[in-house]
């Protein structure tokens, strides 16, 4: 990259964080004023408090090659910041213009069913469109799409939380937060994150796929599907169905999704023992496609080297992921065998082989 484009890069970036931080500070401001301080620190409280958690279990599906975590942290922000202003902004406006031809009650059910699920799916998506597009080596299939979905879908949820608890305190105190609490941060805290992952599963798809038409149809449909189940749920709270789509669809869902999570990581485990078939010892290659049997080097690494030798394990581990991902990604044309690639691919050869001396002189 040349230094012009690494100065736009570093500007273009600068100016999101900023406009990040904004939209936050716009949307706590709103929240605080619609509910007032006490009940804003509430719900602020038990919007942020089981967040961390949330995290650790979304982050712990990728375990191959754990995303870095600039992007992880832009995904996460990008939800709980830009989006949830877009969202408050576009949904409020679209109510008051619909309030006014056709009435309060077309107004709320066209708030919850139809702008909510278009409006807040799309502007979630947006970034996980863009993650594809500008950071194409770095999205290398389901796992990954998934991943930044539920990124972004924590994101969005925890802001929007904090609306949701501060009213619920301002209308009816403490036991007005804690059951709202109870329905939203433990009963379906991961609804925002199962609607955007049909979208994430949809890139996902076309990160890997042979076919430009599934390349261009698969995000879109994934992205249909997000707006549909938001829809069904968002429709099914405002009639009194809530419980029933919960636990006849949302949870069949939830459960179908760990599932494909499954399937995805033995695929991801097949993918790095055949592109790393033939460059390192075959013992090597089934440790490093098993999830148990990288569990166990790291350990034994942090066993007979402590900190530094389990680090350069885990180094060597995701840097041979990395190699495997990107070697598929060509193969399958995903990504072009261009300069940028074949560097790419020199630095990882590299960093792997100096992984691998640093491990074995340490006798990992």
């Amino acid at each position: 990259m040349t230094t012009v484009g690494k100065a736009l890069r570093a500007t273009l970036l600068t100016a999101l964080i900023l406009a990040m931080l904004l939209a936050g500070l716009v949307v706590l401001a709103i929240a605080g004023l619609e509910t007032g301080p006490v009940a804003f620190v509430l719900a602020l409280v038990l919007a942020v408090l089981p967040v961390p958690v949330y995290l650790a279990i979304v982050l712990w599906i990728d375990r191959y090659e754990p995303e870095p975590f600039h992007m992880i942290a832009l995904t996460f922000a990008w939800g709980a910041t830009i989006a949830a202003f877009v969202a408050i902004v576009l949904n409020t406006v679209g109510e008051v213009v619909v309030s006014e031809q056709l009435g309060t009650e077309a107004a709320e059910l066209y708030g919850y069913s139809i702008s909510a699920p278009i409006v807040e799916e799309g502007i979630k998506g947006l970034v996980l469109f863009g993650l594809f597009w500008f950071y194409r080596r770095e999205f290398n299939g389901v796992i990954d799409g998934i991943v930044y979905a539920a990124l972004v879908g924590l994101g969005f949820a925890m802001t929007e939380n904090v609306l949701y608890y501060g009213r619920g305190a301002a209308e009816e105190g403490i036991v007005g937060a804690v059951l709202t609490f109870v329905v939203r941060g433990l009963m379906s805290p991961f609804a925002h994150p199962v609607f955007t992952a049909m979208t994430g599963i949809g890139l996902g798809i076309a990160a890997t796929s042979r076919s430009r038409s599934v390349r261009v149809i698969a995000p879109l449909v994934g992205l249909a599907v997000a707006m549909a189940l938001h829809s069904l749920w968002n429709t099914s709270a405002g009639s009194g169905l809530f419980f029933g789509v919960y636990l006849l669809i949302m949870v069949p869902i939830f459960l179908a999704l760990g599932v494909v999570v499954w399937f995805a990581l033995r695929r991801e485990g097949r993918v790095i023992q055949q592109q790393l078939t033939g460059l390192l010892p075959p013992n090597e290659v089934q440790a490093l496609s098993s999830l148990r049997e990288r569990r166990q080097w790291r350990r034994d690494a942090a066993r007979k080297g402590g900190g530094n030798a389990k680090r350069a394990m885990t180094d060597l581990q995701r840097t041979a992921a990395e190699l495997a991902f990107q070697r598929h990604q060509v193969e399958r044309g995903a990504i072009p065998a261009d300069r940028l690639t074949r560097a790419r691919e020199s630095a990882l050869l590299s960093r792997l082989g100096s992984r691998r001396r640093e491990v074995l002189g340490a006798g990992g």
